[in-house]
């Protein structure tokens, strides 16, 4: 059995946490999220797996640095391109070549593959079926995801209808044959989404059915949902529930730690630091004297925060830096500095959910609380802030007791507006 991931597209709605990088590349719990799906895969003794990737790349690179052929013997790692963001279809025909037997077609940000795989596999020794579609139960509105129907006894795919009887949206992980290609190669017109198509072709004359995943699949269309993932991979067996501290870290007088806390080699938490997990702190970072770390909390490597700094459900990447303040809710890219007294704010006055500008469109990130979404490289002057749901490209200046009320573009620098008073005597 093989697997093909898809790791390809313009992540365009992932923005600004997509420079230089596939949404894939986010990093948590000290890899990437498609490492964690390559690891599901391995230990589900599926080690010939073929990875999409778009133009210039950096995915190949980056799982050799992450050491991904340790994860089983013999695994095998196949590397194709899609020179041209043409849909999903024309990324899964990169590999036709590589497809030998029955194969898994999945996204890379599932982290719960290996779960996902035992229970198609359960499926296809009960039921023999040619082909299979992961989907997960949901409460939210169809029109935001494919759904799956069955109609007259057969299984398809209905892309974000309108209206279904259907509350099972497709997760991103399918079964199919070698001889899938051949459908998909005979579709009389090929467009962004023939993916579908081909699909709802195939299983009308295939043995087709569906599963339903038990665990929670956390969707990767905009920046904020990593936290889903987050909170996945607390919740999973790659996490410890006891606190982990490495042999290397130093840790200072009266540090209080509740809940899981694992704590990296060579990292520092001076003294007088409180964490209420979960928290995950990489390798080579430095916490300041007094921090409050309420989590679901996740700091990659080389990260330093200064004395008396505040950060609750967060995720930040690596080698960024923090003086003080309090930041919520929030995902902060790599390499960002920010100045003595940044503050987020993640709350609305009026207590409704968090609306993000996307593309231009107001989306509703479904959360009650939402910070900001800082890309890499940028820098926060003293006292500077965010409102609610702000989005901050790479490589940006925010000047000192500068406030932002919009999104602000890549390689942008904002300043408040200088206001000079002059006292009179008298």
């Amino acid at each position: 059995m093989q697997a093909i991931i898809i790791a390809a597209g313009e992540s365009s709605r992932f923005w600004p946490l997509n420079n230089g990088i596939h949404k894939s590349q986010i990093k948590l719990l000290g890899k990437s999220l498609i490492y964690w799906t390559l690891k599901g895969l391995a230990e589900s003794d599926i080690k010939n797996v073929v990875v999409v990737t778009g133009k210039d790349s950096s995915i190949q690179e980056m799982l050799k640095q992450e050491n991904v052929r340790q994860l089983a013997d013999g695994i095998k790692i196949s590397y194709v391109v899609q020179d041209e963001a043409l849909g999903t279809g024309n990324a899964l025909w990169q590999a036709k070549d590589l497809i030998k037997e029955s194969f898994f077609l999945l996204w890379p940000n599932k982290i719960h593959s290996k779960a996902i795989v035992a229970r198609v596999n359960e499926k296809i020794e009960k039921d023999k079926a040619d082909v299979i579609i992961v989907g997960a139960v949901t409460e939210k509105q169809s029109s935001e995801f494919g759904m799956i129907e069955r109609e007259n006894g057969i299984v398809k795919i209905v892309e974000k209808p309108t209206h279904t009887s259907s509350n099972i949206r497709v997760v991103g992980v399918y079964y199919f044959q070698p001889d899938f290609f051949a459908y998909y190669e005979g579709l009389p017109k090929h467009h962004e989404t023939d993916l579908v198509d081909a699909i709802n072709v195939y299983t009308r004359e295939k043995k087709a059915d569906y599963v339903i995943a038990e665990e929670d699949i956390p969707t990767l269309k905009y920046p904020w949902e990593p936290f889903g993932i987050m909170d996945a991979l607390f919740d999973s067996e790659y996490f410890q529930r006891e606190p982990q501290i490495s042999e290397t870290a130093r840790i200072g007088k009266n540090v209080t730690m509740n809940g899981p806390v694992y704590v990296g080699e060579n990292t520092i938490v001076r003294d007088g630091t409180v964490m209420e997990g979960p928290i995950y702190i990489g390798n080579n970072c430095e916490i300041g004297q007094y921090n409050v770390m309420r989590g679901p909390v996740n700091l990659e490597h080389d990260v330093k925060t200064g004395a008396f700094f505040e950060i609750k459900h967060s995720i930040v990447q690596e080698g960024t830096t923090f003086h003080s303040g309090y930041i919520g809710d929030s995902i902060v890219g790599r390499n960002c500095r920010f100045g003595a007294g940044f503050i987020t704010g993640n709350r609305r006055f009026d207590g409704r959910t968090v609306l993000v500008k996307v593309k231009g469109e107001k989306v509703d990130s479904k959360f009650g609380k939402l910070g900001v979404m800082v890309g890499d490289n940028c820098a926060f002057g003293i006292h500077a802030g965010t409102m609610p749901g702000m989005l901050v490209g790479s490589n940006c200046q925010i000047g000192p007791a500068t406030h932002i009320f919009e999104n602000v573009d890549n390689d942008m620098t904002v300043y408040a507006k200088e206001e000079k008073v002059v006292k009179k005597s008298g």
